[in-house]
């Protein structure tokens, strides 16, 4: 089959189209942000890459068309093809058809935590011989790419195994349910659930109604890893479960407990190993619970799930240290939701104690740019020391919102500038942490180049 896929440079249709190819299709893409390093991952596969939605690719001839949800009404090339009655898609519903239909999914959704859930699941797995297809919206550093289709070694059968980032986001703008209703999970992990995505929901209450829609579908002989600790999900429960549940953060069923330098791990009350390794905070404390709970499920012993979490080196862009410049260390990290940035700060600081902080923020999501949760910002950043804002077109008073900070905070709105303040600012011994859904402008490597310059160290 050919496919030719709308908006291909995009995460999840990105990784759709290594994985098409992989299962031998034919893939050819376009997009109007063709540029690396995913316009490089899939060239390097071999897949045909188009600058722009010019309506003549229609004379491409594809045996179907697939649409990521950036397109719209309006698009050229869309509106060419509904006007020739030619055949079309969304990405997630060409997935669960030709690549998911015959697996046992495992699929992380919630607001927060999804990739580094997912790229866990994905190793323990992996540790344990399953070989397991995957799809995720990071690159784990143990893999080093977000999606392959999962062979059995030593033959072309694909694994049983897949596992997912389940994203709540809708799935086109012909289909608007959540993108997760459409894998088909066997095995789900509901890990938090708050408000987000303001640009398509309303409310809270949505989001559960999506939420419940992934519930209702789960079979019998599944299973359900969910916060025991969120509220939210309970109420999503409430509304009608069918299927077998395992909570995680509670002492009756799965919990982890900090002694010294390592990890407890409990199920029901019984000791099923100790885990070290480097991870910050309690979020990815709870991260690996759910995982090991899903990976039980598909028949991994949590003995072998905690000594594969010990190898676990985690995701590019999750507290990512980019480098070390006069004993100044810079982090990347993606927290762009007030709750990302607090529980992302207050892993810093546990780990460095009384050193500083500097938080370093774009609040470039759609939900932050309406400014849904500007009440929330200055506490979110309350572990900084210092705090530099890019504001650069936004339709709410930035300033205002962090004023509760007081002079700590800064609000920019020309980069470099930004960057010259920063480096100015820092002394040996501080810990930038920049926090951001996008590239931020390139603004790590040439903060990192102007702390170079500053201390007089050659690149």
């Amino acid at each position: 089959m050919h496919i030719h896929i709308l908006g291909i440079c995009g995460t999840f249709m990105g990784g759709l189209a290594v994985l098409a190819r992989a299962a031998g299709h034919t893939v050819t893409g376009c997009d109007i942000n063709v540029y690396p390093p995913m316009s490089t991952q899939l060239r390097d596969q071999q897949i045909g890459l188009i600058e722009g939605y010019d309506a003549d690719q229609i004379k491409l001839k594809p045996d179907l068309f697939v649409a990521g949800n950036v397109i719209t009404r309006g698009n050229p090339l869309m509106e060419a093809i509904l006007d020739a009655h030619l055949p079309y898609q969304s990405g997630p519903q060409w997935l669960a058809q030709h690549l998911l239909h015959d697996r046992w999914v495992l699929a992380v959704a919630g607001t927060h935590g999804k990739t580094t859930t997912s790229s866990m699941l994905a190793w323990i797995l992996e540790y344990a011989g399953l070989s397991p297809g995957f799809l995720i919206g990071g690159v784990p550093e143990n893999f080093g790419l977000s999606a392959r289709l999962g062979i059995i070694e030593n033959g072309q059968t694909p694994s049983p195994f897949f596992v997912i980032e389940a994203d709540e986001y809708d799935t086109a703008f012909f289909d608007k349910r959540s993108k997760f209703v459409h894998y088909q999970p066997k095995t789900v992990i509901l890990n938090n659930l708050e408000y987000d995505h303001a640009d398509i929901f309303p409310d809270l209450a949505a989001i559960e109604r999506q939420f419940h829609h992934l519930v209702r579908i789960i079979p019998r002989n599944g299973l359900i890893v969910t916060n025991g600790q969120d509220s939210a999900l309970q109420r999503v429960l409430k509304q009608g479960c069918w299927t077998p549940v395992e909570q995680f953060g509670t002492a009756e069923s799965w919990q982890m407990t900090v002694q010294d330098q390592s990890l407890s791990v409990s199920f029901q009350g019984k000791l099923q190993g100790v885990l070290h390794w480097d991870l910050l905070g309690e979020h990815n404390r709870m991260n690996a619970l759910a995982a090991l709970a899903a990976a039980r499920h598909a028949g991994v012993p949590a003995q072998l799930g905690i000594e594969a979490l010990s190898y676990f080196k985690n995701v590019k862009r999750r507290m990512e240290l980019r480098g070390v410049i006069n004993h100044i260390h810079v982090y990347d990290d993606f927290a762009h939701h007030p709750t990302a940035i607090r529980t992302t700060l207050a892993g810093l600081r546990d780990k460095i104690g009384s050193a500083r902080i500097i938080a370093v923020l774009e609040p470039r999501s759609n939900t932050m740019k309406l400014g849904v949760w500007q009440d929330n910002l200055a506490t979110s950043l309350d572990q900084a020391d210092r705090v530099f804002c890019y504001a650069h077109q936004m339709g709410w008073d930035v300033s205002s919102a962090l004023a509760l900070l007081g002079n700590k905070a800064e609000i920019h709105l020309d980069l470099p500038a930004m960057i010259s303040t920063i480096a100015a600012a820092a002394q040996p011994g501080d810990h930038i942490l920049i926090m951001s859904n996008g590239s931020f402008g390139g603004l790590h490597d040439t903060l990192l180049d102007t702390l170079r310059s500053c201390s007089g160290i050659s690149s």
